[in-house]
Order: structure tokens, then C-alpha cells, then sequence
């Protein structure tokens, strides 16, 4: 049986419902320096936590899974300003892909290391779940694993899949899970595109959400483990934001921005990244390699044409401009391209994913060179072969779009369950 969200806070205890409606904003604390909130009054999962004197993490070993986006407003790493205070015995950190101080391009992480900023040992995640995670934590010695990164609102962005992982491995090792919230910096208003087919789970999405999920890392941690982990739910407590509302993008947060991932360099290549990030799946360059990463996309060989054909959709909120330009590493490496620029006019009305699909659309129809690519990995990518095999049988964007509508439809309905703020 599916566990309810109020079930679920069940399972973690008292202390699991504590966690959930977090510390009062500017409780006193006995030690230590207090973090406030960003300028536009959002307080961070851990800024509650630290406020509250880690009351939830007291007597408890604690290793945390981060990497740099896990700061506080002043743009300190929680693990620096953890580690010398007394009121919480932070004994390891737990590295994702990048690694815990991002040293590592996509595809990579730091391996096993002792921090030499503080001595705790790091323990590398990435690519590693189930009962090898689990060994993991049980070596490190911990009683708690706590997770704070900063996601990017899409489906295939890995960070979600290694919280997924964790507390999968931690249920399997016996420990406690804490997830410390961040916004969603593109907002939680709505789910948006294909839902996973179980049949296409990896990395880049690991159980049946939307590509464009809408939630942050504690809701979605909340869903997971009521409704993928149920079997062996995890001991799980999250500590909400105070001051995040779900129209909210990040830029009125008045938190700091750091890239999650090194071709996520601001919060506007997250608004878009959740449709164009197919085009990993093609022979074009998504942009990797240039300063806007995601939102220039071509390939040898485009002209005008793609642009025009774009922009005869007259999809909502956004423009495209004929562009060119030569990517210093990954695809078309030192070659000049051409292509588009996605420039988001309006950002409440943009739609990322039918953008991604319109411009898939064009691209084929406008590109005699187009192709997936040879391991169709596009289909990993929107979670089925639908989106694929309807754009080469010559189906138009509105028609893909409707494909995924009554997944979707479902999906949504399951999301209300877990969502934490207005």
C-alpha cells in the first residue's frame, strides 16, 4: 500500500514532524554564528536547521551529502561552517557527480579523499547505489545521512537521482535521512512533459516522474519514499524554507546563486534547460563549451532557416535568433556552428519542454543533417520512445505534447500529495 504523506511523516517519529514545519526563523542559538535569510526573505533548509542549534541532529554522528551549491547566504560551505562547531559532530561527506568541491566536468567525480580544508573524510557517490552505497555509509560510521544540494527542476538533472539513491541505501544500511530544502529555481508551479516509462529508467531518471517535476529536493524526497521506496522506506525528516513561494524563480529568492554543475552557470540557463537538454540526445550541440550552455544550440551546416521555422510556432514567452558560434569542448569542438539562441521573453507563460519539442521539431524538418543519436539516448532522456519516433514520423509540436497528456494528468495528481508550500 501507497504511503500517504501524512503516513510517511509517521514513520520518522516526533522528530520527522518537528522536522517538516522546521525551527522559527531567528530562534536563538547557544554557539556558533546564526545565518540569515537571502534579500528576498527565503531561508534555506539548513539556515532553519543551524538557527534551531541542529537540535534535529543532535547526538547523532552526521555525514552530509553536498557539493558547492550547498552554501549559506553569506556564500560560506555548510560543511566549513559545520565542521567547528560543537553542537553537531559532522564526521564525513559524501561526494555526487561533479564531487563535494566540484573539481570534476560531467561524467566525473573526485573519488575517495580526505578534505584538506577540514580533514573529513569524502566519500565519493556517484554512479553507486543500492547495497554498495549502502556499504558506503555503514564504513563511514555515520548514524545520519543528511542531503543539501541544489537542484534544477528537470527530470534527467542527476543530483535528484543520487538523493534518490541515498536514501535508498541509507533504508538499506539503517540510518536516519535529513534533506535540507532549497528552492526550485525555476518555480514549483507545474509538472511539465512525458512521465518516465519505467522501461527507460537511468541516471538521468531513475522512477516515473515528469521531465519538468515542479517540486524541490524535500517534496520530491517525500514522494519518493512514499511512493517508489515504500517496501523499505527510509527514517526520513526534511526541514522546509521559510519565505519560498511556489511562483517563485530563483533570482527573487535573494539567495546566492552557485552553478550545481558546470555547464549550469546561472539561474536562466535552469529556465530552459529542461526542454533543450534533449538535444543532448541528437547530433547538435546543446551549447556545451559556450557561455550559454543550453540556450545556443546548432550544428555544421544551419542557416536562417531553423530560427524562422522556430519562430513561426510562435510559442509562448520566447524568441529565437539565428546565432553561430564555436564551442571550446564537447560537440563541433573549435568549430564554428550554426544554429539558434533561445531568448525566454516572458518567463511565466515560457514552456520549457514544449519549447525543447518545437525545436526538435524545426530542427528535423529545416536540417537535412539531423539525427539522434546511434545509442537513442533521447528516449533516456523524455523517458520513452514516443517523443523519437512521433518527430521522424513527421508529427507536428502540438502532437507530441498531447501524447504524454494523460500520464501527466496522473502524475499530477500523485505530486499534490507532497507539496509543502503555497
Amino acid at each position: 500500500m501507497t504511503l500517504s504523506r501524512r503516513g510517511l511523516l509517521a514513520v520518522g517519529g516526533a522528530m520527522g514532524a518537528l522536522a517538516t514545519t522546521a525551527a522559527a526563523p531567528g530562534t536563538a542559538v547557544a554557539a556558533g554564528r546564526e545565518h540569515g535569510a537571502g534579500r528576498g526573505g527565503v531561508r534555506t533548509g539548513f539556515e532553519r536547521l543551524a538557527a534551531d542549534g541542529y537540535r534535529l541532529l543532535a547526538g547523532q554522528k552526521v555525514g552530509i551529502v553536498t557539493n558547492p551549491t550547498g552554501i549559506t547566504t553569506d556564500v560560506e560551505h555548510i560543511v566549513d561552517v559545520m565542521h567547528p562547531d560543537d553542537r553537531v559532530d559532522l564526521t564525513a561527506v559524501f561526494g555526487p557527480e561533479h564531487g563535494f568541491r566540484g573539481t570534476a566536468q560531467a561524467g566525473g567525480s573526485e573519488g575517495r579523499y580526505d578534505d584538506p580544508a577540514t580533514g573529513l573524510p569524502v566519500y565519493d557517490t556517484y554512479l553507486k547505489s543500492g547495497q554498495p552505497l549502502a556499504d558506503i555509509f555503514t564504513a563511514s560510521g555515520v548514524d545520519t545521512v543528511v542531503f543539501d544540494i541544489q537542484d534544477a527542476g528537470a527530470r534527467f538533472y542527476t543530483y535528484i537521482w543520487t538523493l534518490y539513491d541515498c536514501m535508498e541505501a541509507a533504508a538499506l544500511a539503517g540510518k536516519r535521512f535529513v534533506v535540507l530544502d532549497r528552492p526550485n529555481p525555476v518555480t514549483g508551479r507545474a509538472a511539465l512533459g512525458p512521465v518516465l516509462d519505467r522501461a527507460f529508467a537511468s541516471f538521468v531518471g531513475r522512477r516515473e516522474i515528469s521531465q519538468a517535476h515542479g517540486m524541490t529536493v524535500a517534496e520530491l524526497a517525500l514522494l519518493f519514499n512514499a511512493e517508489f521506496l515504500a517496501d523499505r522506506p527510509v527514517e526520513l525528516d526534511v526541514v522546509k524554507m521559510s519565505g519560498w513561494r511556489r511562483e517563485d524563480f530563483f533570482d527573487v529568492t535573494g539567495l546566492p546563486w552557485v552553478p550545481p554543475s558546470p555547464n549550469m552557470p546561472t539561474p536562466e540557463t535552469a529556465v530552459v534547460y529542461s526542454g533543450t537538454c534533449l538535444f543532448e540526445g541528437t547530433n547538435l550541440s546543446e551549447g556545451r563549451g559556450t557561455t550559454r550552455p543550453f540556450e545556443l544550440l546548432g550544428a555544421e551546416g544551419i542557416d536562417h532557416r531553423w530560427a524562422a521555422a522556430a519562430n513561426a510556432l510562435e510559442l509562448p514567452g520566447v524568441a529565437f535568433r539565428e546565432a553561430y558560434f564555436a564551442p571550446t569542448f564537447s560537440k563541433f569542438e573549435g568549430k564554428t556552428v550554426g544554429g539558434v539562441q533561445v531568448h525566454v521573453q516572458d518567463r511565466k507563460v515560457f514552456d520549457p519542454v514544449r519549447t525543447g519539442i518545437g525545436l526538435l521539431v524545426t530542427a528535423k524538418r529545416t536540417w537535412s543533417g539531423f539525427a539522434w543519436r546511434a545509442d537513442n539516448a533521447i528516449d533516456r532522456l523524455s523517458g520513452n520512445t514516443r517523443v523519437r519516433t512521433m518527430i521522424d514520423a513527421g508529427a507536428d509540436t502540438d502532437e507530441v505534447v498531447g501524447a504524454w497528456a494523460a500520464d501527466l494528468a496522473a502524475f499530477r495528481k500523485v505530486r499534490r500529495e507532497y507539496l509543502l508550500y503555497r
